[in-house]
Parts: structure tokens; C-alpha cells; sequence
């Protein structure tokens, strides 16, 4: 009921050494236990990015057949997860060792440079045939903008603990669902795109029910309901980043990246056809 359609288990010679490396890596990163703080999550954020255009490029049979499961969902994101821990590791040592002054500057230059060159083979592909088409993905990405501006201000001014407790880190969580919620709405209401995950098209099927769907659309209550959910998504967690910022942290990530991740892929995915 929550899980999109499509779901790709690869087969077991490039599953099982994903998951051996993977937990290898989380449980060096456990022994570690490197600082996470909103440079953290930030730093981050490109490799949320990175991932999403790693299904796109999978899309667009951009990978070679012997490796091409690693990429379908939702396997790309144990192997995004993989790259990005490793990287993590590496500057880890690279700051005790005095060689890097702080650990997220490394890895949000990683991960920056990793979605730049990837994205920009989507975009040459998708320029090859022709099926460039920017318009309405960069008014996504404004419109979000709009959006969680103005849900930060009315947090910050209403809502000041929850503002001033999850910080940048916050912020990161509305603009990623806001996006997602907007990228959807256009997919469905302009596009004509199909909605993969059961729970998210009943809401849009909700929306279009509605007598404002002959005006505005099905997806602004899609929209309504992403932005709503993690602003109650902060404030659940405020007292949980108070007592325990790093764990917190760690996880709002994750719930960053359930919101950013689909975001940037249905943004991309929309631009390159």
C-alpha cells in the first residue's frame, strides 16, 4: 500500500556483496561515530541528489546490462548509501589526520561533484535525442522555494522552538517534501505523468474528487499534505534533537532524503523526457 510498483530485487552475486560492503561501512561509521550536525545533513543533501539521478540514468538505459540492477529501486539507494558512508570514512581520516578541516566540507564536495558529472550525462543524453524539456522542472524547483519559505517564516514566527531547534537541518526537511509534493502535483496535473506509490496517488485521487480540481488541480492537496507532514515530523522530533542532536539528526536525514530523493528524480527525470 506504500511501496511503489517496481520494486527490482537484483540478483544475489550483486546483492549480497552490496549488503556486506554496506554493513561493513555502517559499522566502521558506528565505531567511528563521526560528528552529525546541520553541516552534516547539509553535506549530505548532494548525495540524496546523487542517488535519485542514478534511477534516472537507469531509466534511460544509461548503464551497461550486467550492472543495470544496481540501479533500479531499491537497490540504488544501498549503493548510493555505500559510496556516499565510504566517502564519509575517508574524510573522517582525512580531518583526524589534519589533511581536511572539517569532515562535511569533504564530503558535500564529493558528493557535489558526484551528482554534477552524473546529471550532466543525463542531460547530454537526454540533448542526443531530443527530449530536453526544462521548463516545468524549473518551475518546480521555484515553486518549492516559494513554498518553504514561506512554511519557515510562519514556523519561525509561531512555531520558534521547533525553528530554532532543528535549524538548517529543518529546513532541508520542508524544502525536500515541498519539492516532492510540487514536482508530483505538476507531474499528474500537467504532465500527465503516472503515480507509482498507492498511498501518494490516493491522496491525489483525493485531491481530484474535490470541486477546486477543475481550477487548481488534483495535487495541491498532495502538496498540502507532504508540507503538513514534516512540519509535524519536526515537531515530534524537537525534544529528540535537544536530548540526543546526533541521533536525531541522523535520522531527520533519512526523512530529508525519503522527500529529496524523489524529489530531484521526478525533477530530473521531467527535464530529460
Amino acid at each position: 500500500m506504500v511501496l511503489p510498483e517496481g520494486f527490482v530485487v537484483p540478483p544475489w552475486y550483486l546483492l549480497v556483496p552490496v549488503i556486506v560492503i554496506l554493513g561493513s561501512i555502517i559499522a566502521l561509521l558506528w565505531a567511528l561515530e563521526p560528528p552529525v550536525t546541520d553541516r552534516t545533513v547539509i553535506a549530505f543533501a548532494p548525495w540524496m541528489m546523487f542517488g535519485a539521478t542514478l534511477h534516472v540514468l537507469y531509466k534511460l538505459a544509461a548503464f551497461p546490462p550486467s550492472i543495470e540492477p544496481l540501479f533500479t529501486a531499491p537497490m540504488v539507494y544501498a549503493v548510493t548509501a555505500t559510496v556516499a558512508g565510504a566517502v564519509w570514512i575517508v574524510a573522517v581520516f582525512l580531518h583526524v589526520g589534519g589533511l581536511q578541516r572539517t569532515i562535511p566540507r569533504f564530503v558535500g564536495i564529493a558528493g557535489t561533484a558526484f551528482f554534477t558529472v552524473f546529471a550532466t550525462g543525463a542531460i547530454l543524453l537526454s540533448l542526443e535525442t531530443g527530449t530536453i524539456a526544462p521548463f516545468w522542472p524549473v518551475i518546480g524547483v521555484v515553486a518549492a522555494g516559494i513554498v518553504t519559505a514561506v512554511v519557515w517564516l510562519v514556523v519561525s514566527l509561531w512555531v520558534t522552538d521547533i525553528a530554532a531547534t532543528t535549524g538548517a537541518t529543518g529546513v532541508l526537511v520542508v524544502f525536500g517534501h515541498a519539492l516532492d509534493g510540487v514536482t508530483t502535483a505538476i507531474g499528474y496535473d500537467v504532465l500527465t505523468a503516472g503515480e507509482d506509490v498507492p498511498l501518494s496517488l490516493l491522496i491525489l485521487e483525493a485531491g481530484e474528487a474535490l470541486p477546486t480540481a477543475q481550477y487548481i488541480g488534483a495535487g495541491w492537496l498532495f502538496v498540502l499534505v507532504k508540507v503538513v507532514l514534516a512540519v509535524v515530523i519536526l515537531g515530534l522530533f524537537r525534544e529528540y534533537v535537544e536530548d540526543r542532536p546526533q541521533q536525531a539528526r541522523t535520522v531527520l536525514a533519512l526523512v530529508a532524503a525519503v522527500g529529496l530523493g524523489p524529489a530531484v528524480h521526478n525533477t530530473l527525470l521531467f527535464a530529460v523526457g
